[in-house]
């Protein structure tokens, strides 16, 4: 295993050209002789002038058909995010970029007002964090996702949020009533229990056991919690796969779900030059593995195998979770968020309804 770190606190190992551009960005050495290190990727950030913020999909393997992302790009750096191409459309690499150069969205609270406030919405769940992470570090001070659930509270709109950060104890008083009224649940994604394997897999993410506390203070504070093993590495997590589950349920998880290794695009390089770097005892064999669960490619966008993968070992791993989440008691289906509860808050100087 290598001990070697070029870019501390980073998982990508380099910044490769977006496949957008027209040209490739290699570093050169300016020919003076003289040892010059190259210096720390600091974390910047720029504001997106965006005129709308719900994103609606079609896709037939998704449980949600709109979602909100107040940013772009991640801190926290997971490697293997299948997030990491979105970069490429704004012209940064998928790599350090999407770590580094991060995009904030502060209109996105008053955007979402205005969308779900016209008269031809039709109130469905909100998905957040499918993309890109809304409670990463830059959450703390910018507080974009606190002013959008604050809007969904309001409108007693359903929403559902996806994080690995910690950070969402802050918004527990708003996601606990909500969730005790049947408007919002939460999934926490633990990868690993191996804290020394999360911090080079996933570097600015809260470690494992943190977040199996924050899944206790959500459930204490009354929001229905769902563990999500995502995603899982096939033979270098695989083998967590039931006690992850097990910490998750004494944690206070009430359902769980999986999702195998995706490597679209980008994704699929960085992640080999991470394995190679950090891992190489054990490259080929994790790489064999992701090659057979996609007919021998490294990923397959097929719908409805994108996220298991086809096979012997995604059969395995399908059944070792169905096993272990009905011992446990996370086998259980919740029930649907309340759309029947959506009505718009007055603004100042509307005309009040009598029978309110």
């Amino acid at each position: 295993m290598s001990s070697t770190n070029r870019n501390p606190g980073r998982a990508a190992l380099g910044n490769p050209t977006g496949r957008f551009e027209p040209h490739a960005r290699v570093p050169v050495h300016d020919g003076w002789e003289l040892p010059e290190d190259m210096p720390p990727s600091r974390t910047e950030v720029s504001e997106d002038g965006t005129r709308r913020i719900i994103t609606r999909n079609t896709s037939p393997d998704i449980s949600f058909d709109r979602s909100i992302n107040p940013y772009r790009g991640c801190e926290h750096g997971c490697i293997y995010c299948f997030a990491r191409p979105s970069h490429a459309w704004l012209g940064m690499s998928p790599g350090l970029d999407f770590e580094t150069k991060l995009v904030a969205k502060p209109t996105a609270p008053d955007l979402l007002d205005a969308e779900i406030r016209a008269r031809n919405y039709s109130p469905a769940v909100i998905a957040i964090g499918t993309n890109t992470d809304p409670y990463q570090p830059i959450e703390k001070e910018r507080r974009i996702m606190r002013r959008v659930l604050e809007v969904l509270q309001a409108h007693r709109h359903p929403v559902a949020v996806v994080t690995k950060g910690t950070l969402i104890e802050r918004d527990a008083d708003i996601l606990g009533e909500m969730g005790q009224a049947g408007l919002a649940r939460v999934g926490i994604s633990v990868t690993t229990l191996d804290r020394d394997l999360a911090r080079r897999m996933e570097p600015r993410v809260p470690s494992p056991a943190r977040r199996l506390e924050t899944i206790r203070r959500l459930t204490e504070a009354g929001c229905p919690v769902r563990v999500m093993v995502s995603p899982v590495v096939p033979a270098l997590t695989d083998h967590e796969l039931e006690a992850i589950l097990a910490a998750a349920a004494d944690a206070g998880a009430v359902a769980a779900s999986w999702i195998m290794l995706r490597l679209p695009q980008e994704v699929s390089a960085l992640f080999r030059d991470w394995l190679a770097e950090h891992y190489p005892d054990r490259a080929a064999r994790v790489m064999g593995r992701v090659r057979e669960l996609h007919g021998g490619k490294d990923y397959d966008p097929e719908w409805g195998k994108r996220m298991t993968g086809e096979g012997l070992f995604a059969e395995m791993v399908a059944q070792r979770f169905r096993i272990a989440t009905a011992r446990l008691g996370l086998d259980r289906e919740l029930p649907p968020l309340r759309t029947d509860l959506f009505r718009a808050p007055p603004r100042p100087g509307d005309q009040l309804s009598l029978f309110a």
